[in-house]
């Protein structure tokens, strides 16, 4: 099968890393974790959290072993589910 012009940037397994934007709270933290969770296991010391200035946001980065671009696609299409998320990276 032929790779697209994307799929070709990354060599797998390869680590990536999600990053994730939305209101603060333990809630919006769980679901960008077990959006991601569904696709490739998530350790636990894989999540980090910041929030902002205001404390109103916060940041979820999760860092995962990818195996292939299905599941970087999948993952992607199950973050952007997430109620309260505001930007994707």
């Amino acid at each position: 099968m032929k790779k697209t012009e994307t799929e070709g940037l990354l060599d797998f397994p390869c680590h990536y890393q999600f990053k994730a934007m939305g209101l603060a709270g333990d809630d919006f933290k769980h679901a960008i974790v077990a959006a991601v969770d569904k696709h490739v296991a998530v350790a636990e010391d894989a999540v980090r959290c910041r929030p902002s200035a205001q404390g109103t946001y916060q940041a979820v980065s999760v860092m995962v072993t990818l195996h292939n671009y299905e599941q970087l696609t999948n993952i992607y299409t199950e973050i952007r589910q997430v109620d309260d998320l505001k930007m994707l990276l």
